[in-house]
């Protein structure tokens, strides 16, 4: 397939640059295997779940990536942090080129050089993170971070720090949803993918299957291998909240991944780079939580490969029509 087959027009205000005032009363879009659809609100979700059932979420932690510098002639440096290729140093991205040093706060500078910072501190890094840094809203919302987006742009659950991107589908849980959910007897667990670049990058590649994910860090304890196994077996479903959840319990069980130590240990951890796109045989996910996606992105193309892409393109004509919101802090829909 190609790229430009994952092309739609969006209208700008369907963007949602805030989420939903509690977040269970976003909006849900049930997309049904015969393409039935219907339109519920997120805290509807338990209906949808059966005693049994196996739902998956990713814990990861989104930290402040996104840090602004002051230069010795007094200009301003904004960069997001990447990936930690050292001792103190990482990969950054920047809109505009420089070559120096910066001061970030009292205590806290970096000298930048190329796509790299290498910083000197006082304390704990990612206490001068918290202190100093943004949140790594994307920049499809148009406007600056503010202290609510800690918040905001993070899961109920989230517990291991390590993204640069929030893993949106589980936004919209509450404490309060995920209780009612156990209560129904469906088993809830967590696993963690650490989001990097790779989720978002842009495809350049117009023929998918020369497109390659940059490797991303993941966890899975062993009891949920027994779990996903058990589950499947009783013919109960296994449900994956998000793309991200997805992709690693996908590259475990396809073996598309890179071990870090033998399967003897628990937690199983290691990077995949899996890529999914329609064509790929999903081997343990049979229902899908997710939200709506950008044009020609990765995401987008998991979806699609679950659903099929004329019933998901569908689906989206119809949920741009009834003025659904759109990406991080929009709505979602559940793929049965």
């Amino acid at each position: 397939m190609k790229a430009a087959d994952f092309d739609f027009h969006l209208p700008e205000g369907l963007i949602a640059k805030k989420p939903s005032d509690k977040r269970d009363l976003s909006r849900l879009l049930a997309l049904h295997r015969n393409g039935r659809i219907e339109h519920k609100i997120f805290s509807n979700l338990p209906d949808y779940l059966n005693e049994g059932d196996l739902l998956l979420l990713n814990n990861t932690k989104v930290f402040p990536a996104r840090l602004t510098g002051t230069k010795p002639t007094g200009g301003r440096f904004e960069f997001l942090l990447v990936k930690e290729i050292g001792i103190d140093k990482w990969g950054i991205l920047s809109k505009g080129k420089y070559r120096g040093g910066i001061s970030i706060a009292e205590g806290f500078s970096a000298e930048i050089e190329d796509l790299t910072a290498r910083f000197s501190y006082s304390g704990d890094f990612m206490e001068n993170l918290w202190r100093c840094g943004d949140m790594p809203l994307p920049p499809y919302i148009k406007r600056k971070p503010e202290p609510a987006d800690r918040e905001w742009y993070q899961t109920v659950y989230a517990e291991k720090e390590g993204s640069i991107a929030a893993p949106t589908a589980g936004m919209h849980f509450t404490g309060e949803l995920i209780g009612k959910i156990k209560n129904k007897g469906v088993n809830v667990r967590c696993l963690t993918l650490h989001i990097g670049i790779g989720t978002f990058k842009p495809i350049k590649a117009e023929d998918l299957s020369e497109h390659s994910m940059d490797a991303e860090y993941f966890e899975i304890g062993k009891e949920i291998v027994e779990d996903i196994k058990k589950t499947k077996a009783s013919g109960k479903r296994v449900l994956s909240v998000g793309t991200t959840t997805t992709r690693a319990i996908e590259g475990y069980f396809s073996g598309k991944y890179s071990p870090i130590h033998p399967f003897t240990r628990s937690p199983i951890c290691g990077y995949t780079n899996i890529f999914i796109y329609p064509g790929y045989e999903f081997r343990v996910v049979d229902s899908l939580i997710t939200n709506f996606h950008l044009p020609r992105s990765t995401p987008l193309m998991l979806a699609s490969a679950f659903c099929g892409a004329e019933k998901l393109s569908r689906a989206y004509s119809i949920a741009v029509s009834q003025k659904y919101r759109f990406f991080s802090y929009g709505d979602a829909m559940l793929i049965l």
